[in-house]
């Protein structure tokens, strides 16, 4: 015996308890992925500003972008134009270093609506306009009104767009002004040691000046460790004069806060970026990210280092090249968060005695959210303390 059953009713959603906004904005630009991280602008420029804007409905949509900065209370604004299927486009110029807002607002205006009707019906031939009128009157906070004051275009360039009626406003979004060398500069990178270390480069930078160069760039300073120091042509012994690689940073003098002997000390360091300002010019330092054997991280954190499954330190490998004077550091180490904080350390160290723009480089084994997670802690770090930064590699 074949039995029916009833079916069952549909469930049933709640009704929001606010009315949902019958404005809708969407697609804004600028935008970097998907909202994860500020676009950059730089100082002088103007700001396009893209949305989708729409409603439901005949009723003529009105959008516009506000913006303000740094440390600004009060809200700027500039109009949003349509430029077809719903796209809206609008612009404000930025003046100011630093983090900036901005969002978009959009709204349905009331009085063009209206006018917008009366003018179709005119238009057709619609004689009996008693109605219409006197909406319009209303709107417009008046007794009466004809028609020909209705269309009249002074009335319609007069009239206020009350916002407060239907207004939709989204969230407010960041974006990063910068001066124009962080987008671009001519950069020219040497080698203190061939230029008399320090003290030479100082007195190379008017030279550098002249030849219209925006910053000088210069590999690590610091210690080169002499445990497995490579030789020339990457020889395996290293004679007693081979200065060994830049790259292989750390030995008995220091780690990455330290400047080596040989190029000078960390006043010569700003004195050179003190004169390097004087001319216009600004001093980039390469933050390697790696150490030589003789790194006071190897005897104070080994664990932030890799090693093999003997328990022996992996030292960093491009094949078929093979760097036995430098270790990588193991950023997925159980104690990551105190190697990123004396990684942030070093920056803020660096940049606080030298004034420079330091240029973090990483290795080419790193995925692209451990690049992304890093950045964003390094320069966290360096506009908490209002540095201006710039990346080399």
């Amino acid at each position: 015996m074949s039995t029916s059953r009833e079916p069952s009713a549909p469930t049933q959603r709640p009704l929001p308890r606010t009315r949902p906004p019958r404005i809708r904005i969407e697609r804004i630009w600028p935008e970097l992925d998907g909202g994860a991280f500020p676009p950059k602008r730089t100082a002088g420029s103007e700001v396009d500003v893209w949305a989708d804007v729409f409603a439901d409905g005949h009723d003529v949509v009105r959008a516009a972008v506000r913006y303000r900065p740094p440390h600004a209370r009060r809200w700027s604004e500039a109009p949003m134009e349509p430029i077809g299927n719903d796209r809206w486009h609008g612009s404000f110029p930025v003046d100011e270093l630093g983090r900036w807002q901005f969002t978009v607002v959009g709204w349905i205006d009331r009085f063009a609506s209206w006018r917008s009707e009366l003018q179709r019906k005119v238009d057709v031939g619609q004689t009996d306009l008693a109605g219409e009128l006197s909406e319009g009157a209303a709107l417009l906070g008046i007794g009466s009104l004809t028609l020909e004051e209705a269309l009249d275009p002074e009335l319609a360039s007069g009239a206020l767009s009350k916002r407060e009626d239907e207004i939709a406003v989204t969230p407010a979004r960041e974006l990063v002004v910068d001066r124009e060398r962080a987008r671009f500069g001519a950069w020219y990178e040497l080698f203190p040691r061939s230029w008399g270390g320090l003290a030479g480069v100082e007195k190379a930078l008017p030279e550098l000046a002249r030849l219209g160069f925006d910053v000088v760039y210069l590999p690590p300073i610091h210690p080169i460790g002499r445990t497995h120091r490579k030789g020339k042509n990457n020889a395996l012994v290293a004679a007693e004069d081979d200065p060994g690689s830049p790259w292989a940073i750390g030995g008995l003098e220091g780690g990455h806060t330290a400047v080596h002997p040989a190029l000078g000390t960390v006043r010569d360091l700003e004195r050179l970026t003190a004169k390097a300002a004087e001319l216009g010019l600004d001093v980039a330092l390469d933050l390697a990210l790696q150490c030589s054997p003789d790194h006071p991280w190897l005897r104070e954190h080994p664990e932030w280092f890799f090693r093999r499954p003997d328990g022996t330190l992996k030292y960093a490998e491009n094949p078929p090249k093979r760097y036995q004077d430098i270790y990588n550091l193991n950023f997925e180490s159980e104690d990551w968060q105190e190697l990123w904080s004396a990684i942030r350390e070093v920056v803020l160290v660096r940049v606080q005695s030298a004034q420079a723009i330091d240029s973090p480089a990483y290795d080419a084994g790193l995925t692209e959210d451990e690049v992304r997670d890093r950045w964003e802690s390094y320069f966290t770090a360096l506009r908490a303390g209002k540095r201006t930064a710039a990346t080399g590699e």
